[in-house]
């Protein structure tokens, strides 16, 4: 019999692990000499984390924990297309923190003259 609600977890802890190893690959693959291996590299940092992640955050077996890295490792292609163009660096949401700053002053002049419409 198969255990749903366990391969249900397995794959939500799986999904969570995956977006974390996906974003650690893509900014540490540069390393690599070779791009034949960011296959392998991918494969052993999802293991890794997957298993990590697994045996800190659940009080699931470690023998399932390894489904967990190859779960992530499976998905990551799916997560990675999902997440592509939405992972931002941190200048980068400086500068829209900075930019939203000037733009909420008028934002704020404006609300002012509607609610001074709204009274009279």
């Amino acid at each position: 019999m198969i255990k749903w609600r366990l391969l249900e977890n397995l794959l939500l802890i799986a999904t969570t692990s995956s977006t974390i190893s996906v974003s650690l690959i893509q900014k540490t693959k540069a390393c690599l000499k070779c791009s034949k291996h960011v296959c392998l590299y991918s494969f052993v940092i999802n293991m890794i984390l997957g298993v990590i992640f697994t045996i800190t955050f659940t009080d699931i077996d470690i023998k399932y924990s390894f489904w967990v890295g190859l779960f992530s490792y499976l998905g990551a292609d799916t997560i990675y297309k999902s997440l592509e163009g939405k992972l931002t660096s941190f200048r980068d949401l400086k500068k829209s923190t900075t930019d939203n700053n000037s733009s909420s002053n008028s934002k704020k002049d404006n609300t002012e003259v509607l609610e001074e419409i709204k009274y009279e």
